[in-house]
């Protein structure tokens, strides 16, 4: 019989108050049933923040250097279980284990980086324009946050969210991404073992519909943090707008290397593979445009063509596998249709085009890295997200006319430019309008110690990662101290020296 595994609340691991359950499988081999999750629902919801509100009462008053020693204590139990995690995620959302040791590693530097905060968490200080008065701001949390995390960096994206909002003194409502439950188990259990107290995190699992609306909507949740598609993000900002509910998004990217012809090619090949290709490009900052110069443009296609070839496609736990799966049948579907589309645009087939469904193939959810040369910028293929394995190759004939391509897209989250020039570097760190920019290096692979996150339909604005996770999970307040013995009016009694 598969493993039935619980929903977290209160300090206790209790079944879906249903008693329903869903089945979490291996995209790499879908016979393989990893085990049966908690379908939960409104009422799970309302149990868990209602333990996460009482707990609030205590948390945000432990001092916040004590709330950093349980993220030090978390830092070190995820660096000791990375392998095992490491597994885990692979088994459950597909992506080589190189990858997933690269997502549990980011957890690790969130822990440090956040419990550090935790004898900072810096406000100002600041000369009042009156004699005998003091001024400064400091943060202050504000109470119960519902987290919504995506499936395809299912230990790195709670870790964006939830470390920040705990060191800030909230406590947490976490409802994963249904495909990628056990993974959110090992995040909360880590925590748990590190001494997190009762109520302070709470994991309810589930669908979109059952589990995560009723977050949204909950009346006692004060911000709303959610990772996934635009079109899902568009609808939690106009619920959480009706109450004034504090919300940070991070959705979609249609992302792009610029290649210029004074670039290195070889680089730039590299790039584009690992940027179009890892995660079998189920990455919101996957490189699914690269615009190349026309002087370089076949050049670069041959070789980019040459080298993806050669990746080998598999189950990402086997040895020398450099792609995984697509993460379910459903998502699969949506990369054969937007290939099919690309073909009835009139773009080039260079590379792949099909699924992949003999042999050591058949019981999973693959597709071959597939290339389109010849794309043009207005093409669906180019201006859309597939979220998979399928890169538009775009020619131009300037810089320009690169940036132009670049930012006529909906989405502004990640951008990379090759060229050996300095002008055209900055030129384009200036003009090209993402919240990510790379130069001579791909559009993935950012670091935990810089804000995370897009313009445009990408975002609303906010962060995650860095120091500015912290301004979505704390609110300011400014504090005058008037030790005159006196009434003073400000902007009013300033003439006094």
């Amino acid at each position: 019989m598969p493993q039935t595994y619980r929903n977290y609340i209160d300090r206790q691991w209790v079944p879906a108050q249903s008693g329903a359950t869903y089945e979490n499988r291996n995209p790499a081999d879908r016979e393989d049933l990893i085990g049966l999750f908690p379908q939960s629902g409104a009422v799970d919801v309302d149990a868990a923040v209602a333990a996460a509100r009482r707990a609030y009462a205590s948390w945000r008053l432990v001092p916040a250097p004590g709330r950093a020693e349980i993220l030090y204590r978390a830092a070190q139990l995820f660096r000791e279980r990375k392998d095992r995690f490491a597994d885990d995620m692979t088994r459950e959302m597909g992506k080589v284990l190189a990858e997933t040791a690269g997502d549990v590693q980011e957890a690790i530097d969130m822990s440090y980086l956040m419990a550090g905060e935790g004898r900072r968490l810096f406000g100002q200080t600041t000369p009042s324009e009156l004699r005998n008065k003091f001024a400064m701001s400091i943060r202050q949390p504000i109470g119960v946050c519902g987290m919504i995390t995506a499936w395809n960096f299912p230990m790195a994206v709670p870790s964006w969210k939830i470390l920040p909002a705990l060191i800030c003194g909230n406590t947490v409502v976490f409802k994963p991404a249904e495909e990628a439950p056990l993974t959110a188990i090992n995040f909360v259990q880590t925590l748990i073992d590190a001494g997190l107290p009762a109520g302070v995190l709470n994991l309810v699992m589930g669908d979109g519909p059952g589990a995560a609306a009723p977050i949204v909507e909950h009346p006692d949740v004060a911000v709303v943090s959610f990772t996934g598609s635009t079109d899902t993000g568009r609808r939690i900002n106009e619920t959480c707008a009706r109450t004034f509910k504090k919300v940070h998004l991070e959705m979609g990217g249609k992302n792009v290397i610029l290649v210029m012809d004074d670039a290195r090619l070889d680089l730039a090949v590299e790039g584009a593979v690992w940027g179009g290709f890892g995660t079998t490009g189920q990455r919101c900052t996957a490189a699914s445009r690269v615009v190349v110069h026309e002087a370089v443009y076949d050049s670069f296609v041959e070789r980019f063509v040459a080298r993806a070839r050669q990746l080998v496609v598999g189950d990402g736990r086997r040895d020398g596998v450099q792609m995984g799966p697509s993460i379910h049948e459903e998502q699969l579907a949506k990369v054969v249709e937007y290939v099919d589309i690309g073909r009835n645009e009139g773009a080039r087939l260079v590379l792949g085009g099909s699924r992949l469904s003999d042999g050591a193939f058949a019981a999973g959810c693959f597709h071959e890295p597939t290339i389109f040369a010849d794309v043009t910028p207005t093409m669906r293929i180019a201006r859309e997200e597939i979220f998979g394995p399928v890169v538009s190759v775009i020619k131009v004939r300037s810089l320009d006319e690169a940036i132009a391509v670049a930012n006529d897209v909906a989405y502004g989250l990640s951008a990379a430019i090759y060229t050996q020039d300095i002008n055209n570097a900055f030129t384009a760190m200036r003009d090209v309008y993402t919240g990510l920019f790379y130069v001579n290096a791909p559009t993935i692979g950012a670091e935990v110690h810089l804000p995370f996150g897009g313009v445009k339909a990408t975002g609303n604005g906010h962060r995650e990662a860095g120091i500015a996770a912290l301004d979505v999970f704390s609110e300011w307040k400014s504090i005058y101290v008037d030790f005159s013995g006196r009434l003073q009016r400000a902007q009013m009694d300033t003439e006094q020296i």
